[in-house]
């Protein structure tokens, strides 16, 4: 057991951690078999998103979730099945043309006088 002050308050956060870890852990376990057992669009995108929160608490590594769901798309794929979640980006072709607004004139600058010369 710990003694200082400090490194008590590390064990207590490290415990919640451990917690909040390990309840993202097997959210995701259970999306992940679930989708195995059923591939359809529905368990598709339950385990995307598992995947995706898993990833923005840290538990897993962005690319090894990219990988994950790569696969998980071959597989929906392969049994016929579509997500309803879509995970690509809007780019400019897909995007809304939006009217850009003139941009604001700005009033010229005011000059400052020249320093006068001191006459020797």
């Amino acid at each position: 057991m710990p003694i200082i002050k400090s490194a008590k308050k590390r064990v207590r956060v490290a415990t919640k951690a451990a917690v909040r870890n390990s309840k993202t852990k097997r959210a995701l376990k259970s999306a992940l078999k679930l989708f195995t057992r059923k591939s359809d669009a529905a368990t598709h995108s339950s385990a995307q998103s598992a995947l995706d929160k898993a990833v923005k608490k840290g538990v897993m590594h962005k690319n090894k979730a990219a990988r994950m769901k790569k696969q998980m798309a071959a597989a929906a794929k392969a049994a016929g099945t579509t997500s309803t979640k879509t995970t690509a980006k809007p780019n400019a072709t897909t995007a809304k043309a939006t009217t850009k607004k003139a941009a604001p004139k700005k009033a010229a600058a005011a000059k400052k006088p020249a320093a006068k010369k001191k006459a020797e």
